[in-house]
């Protein structure tokens, strides 16, 4: 059985549809670069997989269960806007998301609890390469230091699914290299199922085990939204690293969790 299954999704606002059709199969441990024309319908793909809409027609499941209709913790998410809280320090940025789920009634730990949180979000800081920033403000940090902290944001929750809509879009190319060994590093060691938007096919290719491209198969030039998009083309790309990521930690599906 397929990890994600997707049956026969449209979404339609109105008149207008965005997506038509989309039938895929993704197996736990994928890395799904998505690319194509702007306006396609990868970023709502996006949503509809966080959960942030439902599909106008067709199912999302999730280990062969419907897909919750809300964000929870079995999907992790990183725009390319820096999705970092402003007012809290790097540190607190990240134990922040440990407290969240585990002191619902004030949003807060206490005690024995606290301290494990920050030694856990200490330890994810460091994997990222942001250990010497721990008491800084986001607005103190560059924008690869951002990213890296939008990045521990998302890994420190251990979702089984990660979704990143531009991640890289806007840092410089020598950030974006180091960038793309940062998450490749992080998916390799923790085998997470990864959906990724970008414009840049090169971005796309040297990532991803999966290709999707979008595309409209349909145009009526006097009726532009009456077709939605597709995924025209699902290329397979880097399979040696999948498979040796596969055969090389069978039994460790979630190595960064201590």
């Amino acid at each position: 059985m397929s990890f994600i299954e997707i049956n026969n999704i449209w979404q339609e606002y109105g008149a207008h549809v965005v997506l038509e059709r989309l039938n895929l199969q993704v197996k736990e441990g994928e890395f799904c670069s998505m690319v194509g024309a702007s306006g396609c319908g990868k970023s709502t793909f996006l949503r509809l997989l966080l959960g942030q809409e439902a599909p106008s027609r067709g199912t999302i499941l999730l280990d062969g269960k419907p897909l919750q209709a809300e964000p929870d913790r079995s999907r992790g998410v990183v725009f390319q806007r820096y999705s970092v809280f402003p007012h809290l320090s790097v540190l607190d940025n990240v134990t922040i998301g440990l407290e969240l789920p585990n002191a619902r009634l004030l949003g807060r730990l206490f005690g024995a609890g606290k301290r494990e949180a920050r030694e856990r979000a200490v330890w994810m800081l460091q994997k990222v390469g942001l250990g010497q920033a721990l008491d800084k403000y986001p607005a103190q940090l560059s924008g690869g230091m951002q990213q890296r902290l939008a990045i521990a944001q998302a890994f420190i929750m251990q979702p089984r699914v990660l979704l990143l809509d531009e991640p890289f879009g806007a840092l410089d190319p020598g950030i974006r290299k180091d960038m793309h060994a940062l998450l490749l590093q992080l998916w390799g060691e923790t085998r997470m199922t990864v959906f990724m938007v970008t414009h840049d096919l090169s971005e796309g290719f040297n990532l991803g085990t999966r290709l999707l491209v979008f595309d409209k198969v349909r145009i009526d030039p006097h009726e532009p939204n009456a077709y939605g998009a597709r995924i025209t083309y699902d290329i397979p790309l880097n399979e040696a690293r999948l498979a040796e990521m596969t055969h090389s930690q069978p039994d460790n599906v979630y190595a960064l969790r201590s």
